[in-house]
């Protein structure tokens, strides 16, 4: 592929998501959303990190939302704000823990969006898997802000059924098991 279409492809560089961009990125979802419905926005990976103060900056703003038409309007925002956008949760890279939904961590309202980081415990799960430096860095942070208790993560990990695994063919149950033992071994 030639180098132009390569650029094309890719987009053009763009700005780290800081918590100030963060928080226009936000504001600019709010304007943008339908005036008669609510939404659930939630941020995930380096989006929590940012919020919360964990780090600086990161390369995407990682969203997950309840309904998708949310972001209707998003390559437009993400264009104005030239910022990287991503649509994920750990689900889609690792098994779901049980009571997900109910773990969500609310961060704000802005017009008739509430945001949300997405389950800690999740997040947590994704990040250890994951295992770069920086995820695991994110993960001691989910555990030192008291986001996550680490013997009920342990837990959460432990229920997931062994059939459950097999929507994650890269993963094993042992597999997953023994690394989440072993971080949070490395942790005492």
């Amino acid at each position: 592929m030639p180098a132009a279409s390569r650029a094309a492809v890719a987009g053009p560089v763009r700005n780290r998501l800081t918590r100030a961009s963060l928080k226009a990125l936000m504001e600019a979802l709010s304007r943008s959303a339908h005036k008669g419905s609510i939404y659930k926005v939630y941020l995930v990976g380096g989006g929590t990190a940012v919020q919360a103060g964990w780090r600086d900056s990161t390369i995407d703003a990682d969203l997950h939302a309840d309904r998708d038409e949310i972001f209707r309007d998003i390559q437009n925002i993400k264009e104005r704000l030239q910022l990287n956008v991503k649509f994920a949760r750990p689900e889609d890279f690792v098994p779901p823990l049980a009571g997900s939904e109910d773990r969500h961590v609310f961060i704000g309202k802005v017009g008739n969006v509430s945001y949300y980081h997405y389950d800690p415990y999740a997040q947590l799960l994704s990040k250890i898997i994951r295992g770069f430096a920086r995820d695991l860095a994110d993960a001691e942070s989910f555990l030192a802000s008291g986001m996550v208790d680490g013997e009920n993560f342990r837990k959460l990990v432990d229920a997931v059924p062994e059939s459950v695994y097999a929507k994650y063919p890269a993963l094993s149950r042992q597999a997953v098991l023994e690394v989440v033992d072993a971080f949070l071994s490395g942790r005492k």
